[in-house]
């Protein structure tokens, strides 16, 4: 399959949801416009317990596993860029526990594009050897652990 229409989606609520419900077909920087989809969706769960926020993540995390894998196979190209299901999971994640605020939101925003992109190890290994749904969902939930970190420690520096 070719990069699908918006209206191919549509029609599959399994690439719809894959695709950041449109923004991965984005012809430039589909990753980046995946993450911001999901700042919007971010903005109610920042009020969750940390228990059932984190429900949550782990939940669309295991989902994504699924809708990732499947999106792949019909594109028929592993970690097609279009899939963007787990840099929004990935910014969810990156988002735990973080400090409220439009500030803080688009600090995790830059800190996962950055460490999503610039794949320091061990990211880079699993981005190049695990493959399927876990390969495309676990590179940007170890970018996010990364970016979680960074955001944590100038939280606390800051506070």
């Amino acid at each position: 399959m070719n990069q699908p229409t918006f209206s191919q989606l549509l029609r599959s609520p399994t690439m719809l949801l894959a695709f950041g419900f449109g923004s991965g077909l984005s012809p430039k920087a589909p990753g980046t416009f995946g993450t911001l989809a999901a700042i919007p969706l971010w903005w109610p769960l920042q009020h969750l317990s940390p228990a059932l926020y984190l429900s949550v993540v782990v939940v669309t995390g295991i989902l994504g596993c699924y809708l990732c894998g499947a999106a792949s196979r019909r594109m028929g190209v592993h970690d097609h860029g279009g899939i963007v299901w787990d840099e929004m999971v990935g910014y969810w994640l990156t988002m735990f526990m973080a400090p409220a605020g439009w500030g803080w939101a688009l600090y995790g925003f830059v800190l996962f594009r950055i460490f999503d992109i610039a794949k320091p190890q061990p990211i880079g290994w699993v981005d190049r050897r695990v493959h399927g749904g876990v390969g495309i969902m676990l590179d940007d939930i170890l970018a996010a652990g990364y970016a979680a970190l960074v955001l944590q420690l100038t939280a606390w520096f800051i506070g």
